[in-house]
């Protein structure tokens, strides 16, 4: 089938030094399980209508799931984002990712965290922060339920926060501790500030114009299905999915 995905040869190299080592029997062939790995996610389809080309359908599962668990797709992103990112300027902001009735039941053990599904007016969601680079690129996310605001995305990517001259967010991180830690960590905030304010925040509106580049990648990730419905009931999985999707689509 000419519409399948596969993985080029320099793309495989790129890849292999996060390849988790091989124990015992070697693995069955990396490049047609990947990339039937990724057509899987790109389209949204279950895993037993995988098509034949790319082996069976439960060595493509095993594979996604174990590797997954061992956060090797995370360290996919992390590693080549880390050698090829240009963070003179980032840029963080936050979407919404449809839940699925699948994966929406609230219900969870005592002591897990939950699926980070929440209730909104659009319905069951999944909330996605991110940093990227000034060419809008992803280096590093980070997931909550859809309730949950953007000062607590921000308050946690804080730390991951990579040296820059300049962060571009809008209005809805206006906050003064934001604002404080920013500067703390040499970083000048470039964001308009909230309506309420009694004195207009001074910023550099023609820098700020390049903010929708993390716009346009928030887009290209919905543009992978099983990212923009959340089928997966896992967050664990379902984070690996993204960082799967960011991978391929701005990495390689």
């Amino acid at each position: 089938m000419s519409d399948l995905f596969w993985l080029t040869d320099e793309q495989m190299e790129r890849l292999r030094p996060f390849f988790p080592k091989s124990h015992g029997k070697p693995r069955v062939d990396d490049r047609r399980v990947l990339s039937g790995i990724i057509f899987v996610n790109r389209n949204g389809m279950r895993w037993r209508d995988a098509p034949r080309e790319y082996g069976p359908h439960k060595t493509l599962y095993n594979r996604w799931k174990r590797w997954g668990d061992m956060g090797i797709f995370m360290r996919m992103m992390d590693g080549l984002s880390a050698a090829k990112a240009e963070p003179q300027t980032i840029m963080i902001d936050a979407t919404y990712l449809k839940a699925h009735r699948t994966a929406s039941s609230l219900r969870f053990k005592k002591g897990d965290p939950g699926r980070l599904i929440g209730r909104t007016k659009g319905g069951m969601n999944t909330r996605l922060h991110a940093i990227t680079d000034q060419n809008g690129r992803p280096l590093s996310f980070f997931m909550t339920a859809g309730q949950i605001s953007d000062y607590t995305g921000a308050s946690a990517l804080l730390d991951s926060l990579p040296m820059a001259q300049w962060l571009l967010a809008d209005r809805g991180y206006d906050a003064d501790w934001f604002r404080d830690a920013l500067e703390e960590k040499g970083i000048r905030p470039c964001s308009p500030g909230r309506r309420s304010r009694g004195k207009p925040v001074k910023y550099d509106k023609r820098k700020y114009k390049r903010r929708n580049r993390i716009e346009i990648m928030f887009g290209r990730l919905k543009d992978w299905r099983r990212v923009a419905t959340r089928y997966d009931r896992c967050p664990n999985v379902f984070f690996s999915a993204i960082c799967l999707a960011a991978t391929v689509i701005f990495w390689l």
